[in-house]
């Protein structure tokens, strides 16, 4: 620990490790802790930052790529254990892994062959994935350091990050908040908001890999999506452009079922393309934040629903998870250790006309919001 630092950022504050309110029963209680780590990226310290509620729930946040490293949740004896998949070892963030997460930026997901145009011009990004551009390029949002303020009596952390004119590619200043709050009601709050000086695009999520029976696989899990529709990819996990309908096939998810009912049989048929989930639904929008998704765990007990005010959620069930890396509960992340629902407009959404569009104009304001609440069956 790099104490010399940690005692000045305490100064600075005002504050010691751990700050908390709470002024009688009734009042809501909220933790925030603030710790540094022995490790520096562009000559800024990472810095860990967690949030607690009353029952006890914790989610631990670094500034470097606003990874969520953590959540601690109770199962249904009211043991806590950690749910994403990540690293112990926070230099392994510094290296190669799938997103274990992070915020994401400029754009989530793909975009076909890092090419888009706005109005008369087009633009040319890097191409991470194939011939296609990922989660953001080379260094999206996953890998800089996000500046934090401790948002004390609302148990909540405020990210910003100004990315600036052609960073990765892309046109415009886009400067980027984001807001991440715990609530007494298990609730992880996430706000994303963003403004630009020049036409530009966005879409912004959150990447974290959820296993709520921790260390085993996540086949078992029961899942229910509200989407009537999903996005059929290429080969190369491009939407194709159609809105199909889940019905009759093993994309539907609107009744629960385990996430390998149909699994393999999506290998059989050579649908999946990424050997596996990885597609976007088209969610079914009753109210501007709507539900997404609902996972239950039979063994634990838990339950985690998805609630936001996006048009889409990306379903990925770590098809590329090989082995390679080392798991936080011992042994190694094999595929299918975890899944992800990833708040989204849709991939490539900038060469598809028929998609919700994601050009966002001066003066204009990006504003999404999601819900990951948890809870145990029986609450």
């Amino acid at each position: 620990m790099k104490i010399g630092l940690l005692l000045i950022l305490f100064i600075a504050l005002g504050l010691g490790s751990c700050i908390s309110s709470s002024s009688n029963e009734n009042t809501e209680y909220y933790s925030i802790a603030i710790d540094t780590t022995a490790l520096w990226v562009d000559d800024e310290a990472i810095v860990e930052y967690s949030l607690e509620n009353k029952s006890g729930m914790k989610v631990v946040i670094l500034n470097y790529g606003g990874i969520i490293s953590q959540i601690w949740t109770k199962d249904k004896l009211g043991e806590l254990q950690d749910v994403v998949l990540g690293f112990n070892d926070y230099s392994s963030y510094l290296k190669s892994h799938p997103f274990f997460g992070a915020l994401v930026g400029r754009y989530g997901n793909r975009i076909a062959k890092g090419i888009f145009s706005i109005e008369d011009s087009t633009y040319t990004l890097f191409t991470n994935n194939g011939v296609n551009h990922l989660h953001g390029g080379k260094r999206g949002f996953d890998k800089v350091i996000w500046d934090v303020k401790p948002l004390y009596e609302d148990n909540a952390l405020e990210l910003s990050y100004v990315s600036v004119d052609g960073e990765e590619g892309y046109p415009g200043n886009l400067s980027v908040t984001i807001i991440y709050r715990l609530t007494d009601e298990n609730e992880l709050e996430i706000e994303y908001q963003a403004t630009t000086d020049k036409p530009t695009i966005v879409n912004l999520t959150q990447h974290s890999y959820f296993n709520l029976g921790v260390d085993t696989d996540i086949l078992q899990h029961q899942i229910m999506i509200n989407a009537d529709e999903y996005l059929p990819v290429d080969e190369t996990l491009i939407p194709t452009g159609e809105l199909a309908s889940v019905q009759e096939s093993p994309f539907d998810f609107r009744a629960f079922k385990e996430i390998g009912q149909d699994i393999d049989e999506m290998d059989d048929i050579q649908i999946a393309r990424g050997g596996g989930y990885d597609h976007c639904y088209v969610l079914n929008k009753d109210k501007e934040l709507s539900l997404a998704a609902e996972v239950r765990e039979p063994e634990s007990g838990r339950v985690m629903k998805v609630w936001t005010t996006e048009p889409g959620v990306q379903f990925y069930t770590g098809n590329f998870l090989n082995g390679s890396l080392e798991a936080k509960w011992g042994g190694n992340y094999g595929k299918r250790a975890g899944f992800c629902l990833e708040t989204q407009h849709f991939p490539n959404s900038p060469n598809q006309p028929n998609f919700p569009q994601v050009t966002l104009l001066p003066n204009d304001r990006y504003y999404t919001k999601t819900v990951y609440s948890f809870s145990v069956k029986g609450d």
